[in-house]
């Protein structure tokens, strides 16, 4: 019998994945103008740059991925750019429009489930946290970004970034790993795994301090 709080199948990953997008296009229905243009925690976009870029990757077929990326010379930041300018609207409201008409959309350009989950996770807490909004994914949801993190760089370079520690989540059944204990909400452990220093604020332990000073 599988342990409480995993999502296991494909199909189980996308229905959270379209629960996590319809979420955020909830919270961004009452954005003001300002609010819009709110510096995200993934510091190189605003909130609607980043509604944008979940646009571009739900919305690209594999093969236009691929050829993106080619043409970006396989620099995954000027790739990023081009999408997102792609499936940026003119106003806030209409990347609003374009963002919900892929709610219930593919996963991601390439089969990699989890991580296209991890995405969409990674990136609303993006938006959320600046705007002090407080929306956190049910447990089994943030669990399975963990334990796809922890197992690989694919991405984010999230398994390098926990070399040598010990995650504990405070919320539901995720540990990984053996050395300096790291403990805290499972989103906050997925967070720091995605690079994000805002994260440890939220983190305990004497690898806490060791992640802060790898992510600054």
């Amino acid at each position: 019998m599988a342990a409480p709080h995993v999502l296991e199948t494909r199909r189980a990953l996308e229905g959270a994945i379209h629960e996590e997008r319809s979420a955020l296009a909830q919270d961004l229905a009452e954005l003001s103008t300002g609010q819009w243009a709110t510096t995200s925690l993934c510091e190189r976009w605003t909130v609607e740059e980043v509604v944008a870029h979940l646009t571009a990757g739900a919305g690209t077929s594999m093969g236009r991925w691929l050829l993106s990326m080619s043409a970006a010379r396989f620099d995954p930041d000027l790739h990023n750019d081009r999408r997102l300018a792609k499936h940026r609207g003119a106003t806030p409201q209409e990347t609003l429009r374009l963002f919900r008409e892929v709610v219930a959309g593919p996963a991601g350009p390439t089969g990699h489930t989890a991580a296209w989950l991890g995405e969409i996770v990674v990136h609303s807490e993006d938006i959320r946290r600046p705007l002090g909004l407080v929306r956190p994914p049910p447990v089994a949801t943030t669990t399975a970004v963990a334990r796809f993190f922890a197992s690989r760089d694919f991405t984010v370079p999230s398994e390098t970034t926990i070399a040598g520690l010990r995650l504990e989540a405070t919320d539901g059944p995720f540990t990984t790993g053996s050395g300096h204990l790291l403990r805290g909400p499972t989103l906050s452990l997925v967070m720091g795994m995605a690079g994000r220093a805002a994260a440890c604020e939220d983190l305990e332990g004497d690898g806490a301090a060791i992640l802060h000073a790898r992510l600054r």
